[in-house]
C-alpha cells in the first residue's frame, strides 16, 4: 500500500486590487499552481483550518482587514501555513516585521513574476512536507503498519527495511543522512514503530529556520508561554527526531551533547537525528563536533536516492498516480513504453517527493487531456541539470522494470485474472508465473 498523500496545494491570492491579484494568478496558473482570489481577507479567513493544503499571497496594506492582522489570525489556526506577503516600497519595515512574527516571505512592489514564482515553489514544497509529516504521524497513532510505506523491491529497499527492524531494537540514537525527498522522515517514524517505545511519545522538531535562542528554548527550556514543556523532556520515553541536525549552532550542539551525557546509557529519551547534507557533497561528521557527532551516530542509516533505485520508479510512480486518481475520480494515465523509459532515466534530484509531483501533475493533465511526462520532467529538473540522464545504468535494468510495470499494471486492469493477463500480454502461463515469481508480484494482491 502507499500513503495517501496530501492533495494538489492550492495558492490563495488575497489583494483589494483587482488587477494585481488576475495578474498573479495568471502567473501562477501558467506556472501549473492552482489559485483561488479574494478581495477581502476576512473572505479568505472563512475557508482556513488546521490543515488547509494551500499557501497564502497577501498584500500588506488592504482595507477591513489588513495583512497583519489577516497574518496573526492566520498563524492562531495553523502556525505552519505559509504566507507570503507584498509590500509598497514603504512598507518594507511592516514586512520585516511580519516576517518576525511567522510571514514566509515577503515581495516589494514592483516585483518580478519569476521572483513570486520562486517563492511560492518553496512555500508550496515547505506545506506539502508539514501535511505529509502530519499525516504519517496519525497513521502511526491509528495502529497502521507503517512499515508497509516504505514501498520498493530494489535490493536497497530490502535492506533498507531490514536495517530498520534491526535498528529497531535497539535504544542507541541514530543518524539519519540523504538527499531531500529520500524519505528520512517515515524512516525516524519507522524507527519509532517498530521499537519498544512505539506507544510512547514521538516528537519532530526541525532546526531550521530558527534562531539560536529559539532552537535552546524549545529544546531545553525554561518553557515561554506557548511551550507546556521543553520537548527533550516532552519526548522523555519516546524519540526526538531533530530534522536538518547539520544546522544546529556550536552552543545548542554542546547543550544538546550535555542533555544526551546526563540521560545516561540507555538515554531515556532516544534522539533521531536527520540530516540533508548529501546534495551538498558533505556529510554530518563535516559540521557537527566530533563528540556529538559520534554520540548521534552511534547507529546509522543513509539513504539511497531514488536514481539508484531503477527497478522501484516504475512502481511508485504507477501506485502513486493510481492514488491520485481515486482523488480526482478520474481514469489513472496510462504510461508508454517512452514515458516509461523517461522515468527511468530521470535524474529525480528531488527524490520520491519530486516523483510524487509528477505522478499527480500526471495524473491532472491526462484528466484535462494534454500534456506529457517529459514535459513535466522538464518543467521539475532543476535548471542546472539535464532533464534526462543514463548515469550508465544497464539496459537489462530498464527491460526488467519495465516488463514488472507492464505486468503489474496488466494484473490491476483484470483484476488477477490470470488468463485475461495471457491474453493481453501474449504469454503462456508458465512464463507468466515465472516472471511474477521474479518480480516478487502475487495474484493475490490484485484480487477485489
Amino acid at each position: 500500500m502507499v500513503a495517501k498523500m496530501t492533495k494538489v496545494i492550492k495558492i490563495i491570492i488575497i489583494d483589494d486590487e483587482k488587477d494585481m491579484r488576475q495578474s498573479i494568478s495568471q502567473w501562477l496558473s501558467l506556472s501549473g499552481f492552482e489559485t483561488e482570489t479574494f478581495a477581502d481577507a476576512g473572505d479568505a479567513l472563512k475557508g482556513l483550518n488546521h490543515d488547509y493544503p494551500g499557501v497564502i499571497v497577501t498584500d500588506i496594506k488592504m482595507p477591513s482587514m489588513d495583512g497583519m492582522q489577516f497574518l496573526k489570525k492566520v498563524k492562531g489556526i495553523d502556525s505552519s501555513l505559509p504566507i507570503i506577503m507584498i509590500t509598497g516600497h514603504g512598507d518594507v519595515p511592516m514586512a520585516v516585521e511580519a516576517m518576525r512574527l511567522g510571514a514566509f516571505d515577503f515581495l516589494e512592489k514592483p516585483f518580478n513574476p519569476d521572483a513570486m514564482i520562486v517563492s511560492v515553489k518553496k512555500a508550496t514544497a515547505s506545506r506539502r512536507l508539514v501535511l505529509d509529516n502530519r499525516q504519517l504521524r496519525h497513521e502511526l497513532s491509528s495502529g497502521k503498519t507503517i512499515m508497509e510505506k516504505l514501498v520498493g523491491a530494489s535490493v536497497v529497499m530490502e535492506r533498507l527495511r531490514e536495517d530498520i527492524l534491526d535498528l529497531g531494537q535497539s535504544d542507541g540514537h541514530v543518524l539519519i543522512e540523504g538527499e531531500t525527498g529520500t524519505g528520512k522522515s517515515l524512516v525516524a517514524h519507522a524507527l519509532h514503530a517498530v521499537s519498544a517505545r512505539a506507544k510512547k511519545k514521538f516528537v519532530i522538531f526541525s532546526c531550521a529556520g530558527e534562531e539560536e535562542a529559539t532552537v535552546l528554548r524549545r529544546l531545553f527550556g525554561p518553557a515561554g508561554v506557548e511551550d507546556k514543556i521543553p520537548l527533550i523532556e516532552a519526548a522523555r520515553g519516546g524519540t526526538l527526531v531533530l530534522e536538518d541536525v547539520e544546522l544546529l549552532s556550536m552552543q545548542v550542539q554542546s547543550r544538546l551533547l550535555k542533555a544526551i551525557n546526563m540521560q545516561g546509557d540507555p538515554s531515556e529519551t532516544r534522539i533521531i537525528a536527520i540530516s540533508n547534507l548529501q546534495e551538498q557533497e558533505k556529510i554530518c561528521q563535516d559540521v557537527l563536533r566530533p563528540d556529538l557527532y559520534y554520540r548521534l551516530a552511534k547507529l546509522r542509516i543513509e539513504l539511497s536516492p531514488l536514481r539508484r533505485r531503477g527497478e522501484d520508479i516504475l512502481t511508485l510512480f504507477t501506485q502513486y498516480a493510481e492514488r491520485f486518481s481515486e482523488d480526482y475520480g478520474c481514469e489513472s494515465p496510462v504510461v508508454s513504453a517512452q514515458e516509461a523509459a523517461q522515468l527511468l532515466q530521470a535524474p529525480w534530484p528531488g527524490n520520491v517527493r519530486q516523483l510524487i509531483s509528477v505522478a499527480e501533475r500526471t495524473v491532472l493533465q491526462s484528466r484535462r487531456g494534454g500534456g506529457t511526462i517529459a514535459s513535466l520532467l522538464m518543467a521539475e529538473s532543476d535548471a542546472d541539470r539535464p532533464a534526462i540522464t543514463i548515469e550508465g545504468k544497464p539496459l537489462k535494468e530498464y527491460v526488467e522494470a519495465f516488463e514488472r510495470m507492464l505486468i503489474d499494471n496488466a494484473m490491476r486492469r483484470n483484476r488477477g485474472s490470470i488468463s485475461n493477463v495471457m491474453e493481453e500480454l501474449c504469454l503462456p502461463r508458465r512464463t507468466l508465473n515465472e516472471k511474477m515469481a521474479k518480480y516478487s508480484l502475487s495474484r493475490a494482491n490484485y484480487l477485489s
